[in-house]
């Protein structure tokens, strides 16, 4: 067929590429299908079917329809569908969905390729054709749209271009599933009702397998998001029936989906204890400026009507002059008349100025109501709609964003205007983020003030859960269905339904035999047993919540003031310590330290450590286990100190004494045995041996630098430690002696073993010492219980430590606070789930004791940690154990964790150290007599050791420097904890 055929057939006013783009909005195909829903709506329809047909011969094997029983259009209404952006419901004060006129085009086009409407209203019948696949196939660019229309009653054609009707009429035919007449009437007899509309969409857009996006087939009683997985999806986002329950704030359009009927709800009565707040704002003025502005450019073109129509009457009046014939008086009075018109919709559209500037300048009022969903507490965050049409679900906001359990299972609930915010097309998301971000944050401050005022976390919100069923170790569990549990949420939560007739909601008293009772889709007023709400014509009750409000607290100058300094000096002490230290990853960091650096603290610095330690006011913590501080006076062996330096003149810099257990003075250098003679060893054997040294060096300010970050509460202990076998190990010469290695004297792998046995063991015993880091607990605080995780631990022999971190806490408490373990104002929670991701949602227990009730939960995660650390312990502990050890050996196996934290460490590494000294000078002795008959054949050699010595040297230094730089970062942090160090 022609293209000039089509000259007089209706066209959309755009080109035909923007069908796709403009459906691509949608990347929530729900969202898709919700725009035809709120066309239903917005045509105050009663009553919407959603329903599929198949339909093998199209592609995705189904059709997807949209009946319901709106006021319908004529054939002039249908021509608005076309013009994209052209909506009748754009008023400020509409509380209607549709303000774009663009959602039946996008929403259709992304759900499948073509769709065709039909559309009853007096004694019309419209038929609406929008197809891609028309224009595809026809290679059009402008977008064709047949539009006949036929009499009700006669079903005769309504046209004046017999033609035109004949063209459209083929189209349809030719590219459409219905291929004749007779089929066209009987998609416009679905239509039952005297008015309404019928939108049937097919070529349904496919997935990369092939596959509809749509599943119709699983659940015969809903539409599915196919290819989605069950578990860790929102039911909202899977199943179309849920999401359709809460598309609307409130409801009161019946929706059945495949023939049944969707038991939509009211969010603020499916909750407990429903609470709603006040909230008042002058922050949302995007939109309410755009609308001052689009009133000021109407007002301004009707007053220059005016002014126009004005001149024009003045005119007319001086050139008539004493001409009173009777056309002229009828020409008069017409454009009298005119002026007078336009002068009072001038006047109109300044008033409306007038008006929205000043409220431009009001506060915006919007209710905030929260209440727990005691049904299925994960389903938790807000819901924010806009003019009564859901935009974003499960937001969280305020705790719920911390982590931990507070506020968990609370629903939020807003409808905000379109004055206030304004949605973005697709009616996903908000056009103004800086506006909805503070409306947000709006929320969550409210949000705290609810979950203070439900009292919830005061009584223990494990208790609290536990008395509603939820049993369950994991927070995403369903709750317990026995028969008590299932009453007492159904005794906190009275069942509100919609009468089918009438459409009222109805609130049902509680009844012991209604527990889990199925209600018919066809439920009635007259089948309510409340006598009051039994008939239609009784008025529909009001929720009555309870009103709260956000206290704030009020902060004095005074305190304000204390405020300020302290976050002022906070951020000065930060300041100076990132100064003050550097960064040592590799060996290439440490040969940036400077070559010269004198431990002796100058009289500045001191004066700066002595007035830091004064203004220290809190109490010292807890000091560390008794092998911890043993461990941690232990110097550098003396070994380790006598090979630093090749010449006795030069011996290496003192370190002065100090407050901190990091600058142990080690003690001064022996002098070296004078070196013998032995085999001869090539010179490249120093030279490896240098090497070698230098990187074990490196290795340990790399396992320095990771002590300091890991274990905050020894990281000196950690420092003593690695010096120690590191130094032990740079005297050791990886190079095997192939003569010795035959004779059974070459002891390096032995050494080697030792010294990483070494490290290994007390690491692993450190991590075990501070499992307890990451524990959800409860403390009380002033008679009230708040939730916190624990992020810090100190223990000693006759307590431990925790210092807990709060979820949420009034701002005149302190956000964390040390407690000790066992204690009667602390107790363990449930901690939250490693399947979900939202730390606020989930949670796991592994069941143990608990201080205060006996159903609280050990800490799953915790507990296995520990577990496998004092299995590790334990094996480590009987692989190296020393021979002749005072404990017998298999007795290890038997021992308690509490048994292994006392056991005596001390001499268990006492009896490696003096074996590893032992093994240490027998290969001093060895590498020295090498070293003597290296020096002896050849100067060159010498050259090349007087180089690495002074390598050496230089590394000693550094190690030194880096020894005071911790020392200073300690410090540093104690300050900033405002803790004295000792």
């Amino acid at each position: 067929m022609a293209y000039s055929n089509y000259s007089n057939l209706s066209r959309a006013q755009l080109t035909f590429e923007y069908l796709h783009t403009n459906s691509t909005t949608h990347e929530f195909l729900f969202g898709a299908l919700a725009e035809l829903v709120d066309n239903s709506r917005d045509a105050n329809a009663t009553r919407i079917d959603i329903y599929t047909e198949k339909r093998p011969e199209l592609r995705g094997g189904f059709m997807l329809c949209f009946l319901d029983d709106g006021i319908g259009m004529d054939s002039n209404e249908a021509t608005h569908v076309i013009q994209f952006g052209k909506s009748n419901k754009r008023s400020p004060e509409s509380t209607q969905i549709g303000q774009y006129g663009n959602g039946l085009k996008s929403g259709s086009m992304r759900i499948g390729k073509d769709f065709i409407l039909f559309t009853k209203k007096g004694n019309t019948l419209t038929c609406l054709f929008l197809s891609r696949t028309f224009h595809e196939e026809e290679g059009l660019d402008e977008v064709i749209v047949p539009l006949p229309s036929w009499d009700l009653k006669t079903k005769e054609p309504l046209t004046s271009d017999p033609e035109k009707y004949a063209i459209e009429t083929e189209l349809i035919f030719k590219y459409s599933p219905f291929k004749n007449e007779h089929q066209l009437m009987e998609q416009f007899n679905k239509i039952e009702s005297s008015s309404g509309t019928l939108v049937i969409i097919y070529n349904l857009k496919l997935m990369d397998n092939r596959e509809p996006e749509l599943d119709a087939e699983t659940d015969h009683q809903d539409i599915l998001m196919a290819g989605m997985a069950v578990e860790g999806v929102k039911p909202e986002r899977r199943s179309f029936r849920a999401y359709a329950a809460v598309l609307y704030i409130d409801p009161r359009m019946r929706i059945f989906i495949q023939g049944h009927k969707v038991r939509t709800k009211r969010l603020s009565c499916c909750l407990y204890k429903p609470r709603v707040y006040k909230y008042s704002s002058t922050r949302f003025k995007t939109r309410a400026e755009q609308e001052v502005k689009k009133a000021d450019h109407l007002a301004k073109i009707a007053e220059e009507k005016a002014r126009e129509a004005d001149s024009k009457r003045v005119a007319l009046e001086a050139s008539l002059g004493e001409d009173l014939s009777k056309d002229s008086r009828a020409i008069l009075r017409k454009v009298q008349d005119s002026a007078m018109m336009l002068r009072r919709d001038a006047d109109m559209k300044k008033r409306i100025l007038e008006a929205k500037q000043k409220a431009l300048k009001e506060p915006k009022e919007l209710n905030f109501i929260f209440g727990v969903n005691i049904e299925q507490r994960d389903l938790d965050g807000m819901f924010v709609y806009n003019c009564s049409r859901l935009i974003k679900m499960y937001e969280k906001t305020g705790p719920q964003l911390e982590g931990g359990m507070a506020c968990g299972g609370v629903v939020g609930v807003v409808d905000v205007p379109y004055l206030v915010l304004e949605p973005t097309h697709n009616k996903q998301d908000f056009a103004d983020a800086k506006e909805y971000r503070h409306l947000l944050k709006s929320m969550g401050e409210h949000l705290a003030q609810y979950w203070k005022d439900s009292n919830i976390a005061q009584k223990g919100i494990v208790k609290f859960w536990d008395e509603f069923g939820y049993l369950s170790a994991s927070w995403s569990a369903p709750p317990s269905s026995e028969p008590r549990y299932k009453r007492r949420r159904a005794m906190e939560i009275p069942l509100t339904i919609q009468c089918d007739k009438c459409l009222k909601w109805r609130t049902l008293p509680f009844q012991m035999d209604a527990v889990d009772k199925r209600y018919p889709d066809s439920w009635v007023c007259l089948m309510n047993p409340d006598s009051n709400q039994d008939r239609c014509d009784a008025p529909e009750q009001k929720q009555n919540l309870p009103c709260g409000v956000l206290k704030k607290d009020k902060q004095t100058a005074e305190d304000k003031q204390k405020e300020l300094t302290e976050k002022i000096r906070l951020q000065q002490e930060k300041l100076e310590s990132l100064q003050k230290t550097s960064t040592i990853k590799s060996a290439a960091d440490v040969k940036k330290l400077p070559l010269e650096v004198s431990m002796k603290p100058t009289e500045s610095s001191s004066q700066a450590t002595r007035s830091s330690e004064r203004s220290t006011a809190r109490p010292r913590s807890p000091p560390l286990p008794a092998h911890l501080k043993n461990a941690q006076s232990t110097p550098p062996s003396r070994a380790a100190s006598q090979r630093l330096t090749r010449t006795p003149a030069s011996p290496p810099p003192k370190v002065e004494p100090s407050r901190s257990r990091a600058a142990a003075k080690p003690p001064p250098p022996a002098a070296r045995p004078a070196p013998k003679a032995t085999a001869k060893t090539p010179p490249s054997s120093r030279s490896s041996r240098v090497r070698y040294r230098t990187k074990i060096i490196s290795f340990n300010l790399t396992l320095t630098i990771f002590s300091v970050n890991v274990f905050l509460t020894a990281e000196v202990v950690m420092i003593v430690l690695f010096l120690q076998v590191s130094e032990k190990a740079a005297q050791q010469e990886p190079e095997n002696d192939t003569k010795n290695a035959q004779k059974g004297e070459d002891d390096w792998p032995k050494k080697k073993a030792i010294t990483f046995k070494y490290i290994s063991i007390y690491v692993f015993f450190l991590i075990f010492v501070f499992t307890d880091k990451g524990l959800l607990v409860e403390v009380r605080v002033n008679k009230e219980w708040y939730t916190g995780k624990v992020i810090a631990v100190e223990s000693n022999k006759q307590s431990v430590r925790w210092k807990v971190k709060f979820d949420y806490v009034p701002r005149s408490t302190p956000k964390d606070r040390w407690v000790f373990k066992g204690s009667d104002e602390v107790r363990l929670m449930r901690p939250p789930s490693p399947i979900s991701q939202t730390p606020d949602t989930q949670q796991e227990t592994e069941k143990g004791p608990a201080p205060m009730e006996p159903d609280t939960t050990q800490p799953g995660t915790s507990r296995e940690v520990t577990d496998s650390l004092v299995t590790m312990l334990r094996t480590m502990l009987r692989y190296f154990f020393p021979p002749a050890f005072r404990i017998p050996k298999d007795d290890v196996n038997s021992m308690t964790a509490e048994e292994l934290v006392a056991f005596p460490l001390k001499e268990y590494f006492q009896q490696y150290e003096s074996g590893l000294q032992s093994l240490c000078n027998s290969y001093q002795s060895r590498a020295d007599a090498r070293a003597k008959a290296v020096e002896e054949k050849s100067n060159n050699a010498e050259v090349k050791l007087k180089e690495a010595d002074e390598k050496l040297q230089k590394l000693r230094t550094n190690i030194v420097a880096l020894l005071q730089k911790v020392q200073e970062v300690r410090l540093a942090k104690c300050k900033g904890e405002k803790r004295t160090c000792t």
